[in-house]
């Protein structure tokens, strides 16, 4: 079946009606990105709804002086910058592929239309939708709370399949230390 690890990834959370996945598939997009090629770029609109069917993605703003990376989606996760995608505004975050990436994507305004005429879309939208509070507060906690040795040992411990395809400037990015920082802990013996 065409798109079926899309599909299967939708099912995992919530089964709707046939009815929404078949019209759901009919408007998906495909779309592939070279690395450092931007899917959203800071002011922006972010007007889709992603599906990484292949590669790597980060989520992140710049202030002039640093990257501040706030997350990584790689195969088989779902995501868009929320923000302006639910409010319709301009985004000060950027997307941007780490390696050659494969999307689905899905416009904001089908997904709308989507929602309004089955209730199981919109049930299955809200779910998605609601991962990433749920996650952001994880990662502010995180930043708040933990310091830069305990956040690397939590995305090695979280994340060790991206291990290999991140650069270090971007794991420094990350836990939000300098890569000389990030060189000592990788050094010390646990």
């Amino acid at each position: 079946m065409l798109h079926s690890h899309f599909v299967q990834s939708i099912e995992k959370i919530l089964k709707p009606e046939q009815a929404v996945i078949d019209e759901l598939v009919s408007h998906l997009e495909s779309k592939a990105y070279r690395k450092g090629d931007f899917l959203l770029k800071a002011d922006e609109t972010c007007r889709y709804f992603y599906f990484i069917e292949k590669g790597l993605v980060k989520l992140f703003f710049d202030n002039g002086d640093k990257d501040f990376i706030m997350t990584f989606f790689a195969e088989n996760a779902f995501f868009a910058e929320l923000s302006g995608f639910l409010t319709g505004q301009p985004s000060k975050y950027m997307i941007v592929a780490l390696e050659p990436t494969e999307v689905l994507r899905v416009h904001r305004d089908v997904i709308e239309g989507l929602c309004k005429k089955y209730h199981t879309a919109e049930t299955l939208f809200s779910k998605l939708y609601s991962k990433a509070p749920v996650n952001m507060m994880g990662r502010i906690s995180e930043m708040l709370e933990d310091d830069g040795k305990k956040r690397y040992h939590n995305f090695m411990e979280q994340r060790p399949d991206l291990i290999q395809r991140i650069s270090l400037g971007d794991l420094a990015d990350y836990i939000g230390i300098t890569q000389v920082s990030l060189s000592r802990i990788r050094a010390q013996k646990f």
